[in-house]
């Protein structure tokens, strides 16, 4: 049976970043229990989730992402903080996120408005700029958001990277790292 795929629009981590959050990953694998951690080439901030993608809309939200990143600047980013979603005991979720940015929300508008013209139905809840480190919980204790301080230890400074590209990722579930980039949209220089 074939394994399906999914697709998404990211922004990409540069790869001296991707190595930094690698050691950090590292380091909190061996006090925080989760079940998987992310490979650190597959570290993105994801922008617009497609899901499984027919190849005809798949090439119109490629087109209209072209078009509408087409004036759009490369800018800063900072890693800030780490965090979790699900339930607080037991995160479903393990993340970092950045600091707030009207350069990341306006191409992600951007992203958002191009793949909703292709006809995808997005998810509709309020943007959350994270990078997801980890999934599932295993810890025999309670997790505890005290926890979450290691990042001061790791990186008492928010972590800066320039964001430079938006891209396309295809999902390969049996493989690692898992996501492939299907296609590239360069921000440019101020």
């Amino acid at each position: 049976m074939e394994q399906q795929t999914h697709y998404f629009f990211a922004v990409q981590i540069p790869e001296e970043t991707k190595l930094i959050l690698k050691r950090h990953i590292d380091t909190l694998k061996g006090t925080l229990p989760f079940k998987r951690w992310v490979h650190h080439e597959d570290l993105h901030i994801t922008l617009a989730f497609l899901g499984n993608a027919p190849v005809e809309k798949l090439s119109i939200a490629k087109e209209n992402v072209q078009k509408g990143l087409h004036d759009s600047r490369f800018f800063d980013l900072k890693i800030n903080q780490l965090g979790i979603f699900g339930n607080n005991q037991s995160p479903r979720i393990f993340w970092a996120d950045t600091l707030n940015s009207t350069e990341l929300d306006d191409v992600r508008n951007k992203v958002f408005h191009a793949c909703n013209e292709a006809g995808f139905q997005l998810e509709t809840r309020p943007f959350r700029p994270h990078i997801t480190l980890a999934r599932n919980w295993v810890g025999e204790k309670a997790f505890d958001k005290p926890m979450l301080d290691i990042w001061n230890e790791l990186q008492p400074e928010p972590l800066p990277f320039k964001a430079s590209e938006v891209v396309l990722y295809q999902t390969h579930l049996q493989k690692t790292p898992k996501y492939e980039v299907k296609a590239a949209f360069p921000l440019f220089p101020s």
